[in-house]
């Protein structure tokens, strides 16, 4: 299982609605966030990803809003991939508050997707490579 722990996203006065909580929408943002770094971590980049032609779109995602992030939380958002992927790949999110919080949990299935005909295809082998030891 892998697992990494993006630190340090402050949460902006444009993120919030008019009640001072973060606006739901913007979870999915924080989901990327979470995603591209923990990814980057391992040294595996979605541009060079994307520019061999492999695209990785949303294909579901699910939240649950416990408690509210607010203007100026600094936030932290713990991703883990539970498997192997294939031709999807599942992430897992929780996000905390400088506190240590919990205040979202929640999940995305993204697939992997030729760039150049539109079709499904398995998970490009560096990214696999770079897993494999989580998995063993």
């Amino acid at each position: 299982m892998f697992v990494y722990e993006v630190k340090g996203i402050r949460v902006r006065y444009a993120d919030t609605d008019q009640m001072g909580y973060v606006y739901y929408g913007n979870y999915a943002r924080y989901y990327e966030i979470g995603r591209v770094e923990s990814l980057r971590s391992l040294d595996f980049h979605y541009k060079a990803m994307e520019d061999e032609g492999v695209m990785m779109p949303v294909y579901e995602s699910h939240f649950r809003y416990l408690k509210p992030a607010r203007y100026d939380d600094l936030l932290s958002i713990r991703v883990t991939i539970q498997d192997m992927p294939g031709v999807r790949v599942r992430f897992f999110y929780e996000i905390r508050n400088q506190d240590d919080i919990l205040l979202n949990t929640g999940d995305t299935t993204l697939v992997f997707q030729r760039r150049d005909n539109g079709k499904l295809c398995t998970a490009p082998e560096k990214l696999k490579a770079k897993l494999l030891a989580y998995f063993e």
